[in-house]
């Protein structure tokens, strides 16, 4: 069986960068399953971000808009009270999948919307919940699972993956052929030499 494994963390700023190209396998492979990995960047947390932290993520979006284009909403670092925690977001997408199978891309993508369009903090149930709603998920069996310890250990489970497919930088992508595991990214990329290699890989097939 062939399928792409496509390891992220929705509140990764790269990974939004890299929607686009995403969209694009997605089109040109529309047969190809896709599997999801959550990749986990940062721990539950309740502590503000630090002010420099902060300054450094936002350079990097800056970074990241001059290169590809991708447009942020700024006001988050206004409105919100950010704090580096990305795992509540990663297990909102885990249990999406869960509740609703074949739902993991739009949660993801959901929740890029609200974060970097939107200025809505992922880090929060608050802004979960709704999103799940959004895409007819039941938010009275959505809810209670987000923070589960059943919910955290598959996410540990996605990110023991994602160390055994030795990946070192988000958004990657593994293309597996049956047994055989073929690295195709690790970090952003554009989606001409990805669609490209897939062809050659027979992902059509």
């Amino acid at each position: 069986m062939k399928k792409l494994l496509y390891i992220m963390d929705p509140m990764c700023s790269w990974c939004w960068a890299f929607s686009p190209t995403a969209e694009a396998i997605k089109q040109t492979f529309p047969n190809l399953a896709v599997e999801f990995i959550m990749g986990g960047l940062a721990a539950d947390s309740d502590s503000p971000m630090p002010k420099g932290q902060q300054q450094t993520i936002r350079s990097i979006w800056q970074h990241i808009e001059e290169s590809t284009g991708t447009k942020f909403n700024y006001d988050f670092w206004t409105q919100c009270s950010p704090r580096r925690s990305t795992w509540r977001a990663c297990r909102a997408v885990i249990v999406a999948e869960q509740l609703s199978p074949g739902s993991a891309a739009q949660m993801a993508n959901a929740i890029q919307h609200a974060y970097y369009l939107n200025a809505q903090n992922p880090s929060d149930s608050e802004t979960l919940i709704p999103l799940a709603e959004s895409l007819g998920i039941n938010a009275s069996d959505f809810a209670p699972l987000i923070d589960a310890q059943s919910t955290q250990q598959t996410l540990q489970e996605h990110m023991t993956l994602a160390r055994q497919l030795d990946v070192s930088g988000f958004p990657a992508l593994r293309f597996l052929d049956g047994e055989k595991v073929i690295r195709l990214s690790d970090g952003y990329s554009k989606p001409d030499r990805i669609i490209k290699e897939l062809h050659q890989l027979g992902a059509n097939e």
